[in-house]
């Protein structure tokens, strides 16, 4: 049995790709939340390469995830509290 892994270059990654972002469906016109690097890898393993080369914002938007192992979003009309374990 293998976990779950995903990887990421840390100096091409923004904030929302390693998190989540909320986006318009273009079936529906409806916003819905798109998941990130960490929110994929939720009882896994993440493996971010090149975490020195990220910008400090982008490093910073991840705190949460780090710390409290949650991604919290608040956009669109949609305020979501997700696992990022």
């Amino acid at each position: 049995f293998l976990p779950r892994t995903v990887y990421t270059s840390g100096k091409s990654s923004s904030a929302a790709g390693l998190t989540a972002s909320v986006v318009r469906d273009s079936d529906t016109g409806e916003f819905c939340v798109e998941a990130g690097a960490l929110m994929l890898a939720d009882n896994g393993i993440c493996c971010i390469d090149e975490f020195d080369k990220m910008d400090i914002s982008d490093q910073v938007a991840i705190h949460e995830a780090m710390e409290q192992q949650t991604i919290s979003i608040t956009k669109a009309g949609i305020q979501a509290t997700l696992n990022a374990r």
